[in-house]
């Protein structure tokens, strides 16, 4: 038997760095507002949050996700998107004021932290984040040093007399 895809399962573009670079307060799931041909590259898993920030805006009240790098669809042809182009985030306007609000804080971000598909809608998990200290840093390596030793040592299997 061959298993078939299931379309509920799709990719999850995850932000590996923001969890490094950053300690994170508060998330909150949002829609963004793609177009089409983004919508495939997306589902091709051609996205790079890395360098990704939101920006909260008074003025009409939005959030946008800036500097987010969504390749290029090479089917669309001349009707295809610019790459890092600023893309609407869709939240009510209670929580974007509470975003905001913590995002003015000095030290704190707004980063997106995952991007996914939820019920065929695009979905960013975003979080409200501080830039952790160089030793912050060196803590979470060794942590997650230690963790990996300790899951090697546990799958060993003793040896049976």
């Amino acid at each position: 038997m061959s298993k078939k895809k299931d379309p509920n399962q799709e990719r999850v573009i995850e932000n590996r760095k923001a969890r490094f670079e950053y300690h994170i307060s508060d998330t909150l799931e949002v829609g963004i507002a793609l177009r089409g041909s983004e919508v495939k590259s997306v589902r091709g898993g051609e996205v790079s949050l890395g360098e990704g920030y939101v920006v909260a805006k008074d003025e009409p009240l939005t959030l946008e996700l800036m500097n987010v790098n969504i390749g290029e669809y090479a089917a669309s042809g001349a009707l295809g998107h610019r790459p890092k182009r600023a893309r609407a985030l869709l939240a009510h306007a209670k929580e974007i004021r509470k975003l905001a609000k913590q995002s003015q804080v000095k030290g704190m971000t707004i980063v997106p932290l995952k991007l996914y598909f939820k019920d065929g809608w695009a979905k960013v998990l975003i979080g409200v984040a501080k830039g952790k200290q160089a030793h912050d840093k060196r803590q979470t390596i060794a942590k997650r040093d230690a963790d990996r030793d300790l899951q090697r040592a546990m799958s060993r299997k003793p040896k049976s007399w």
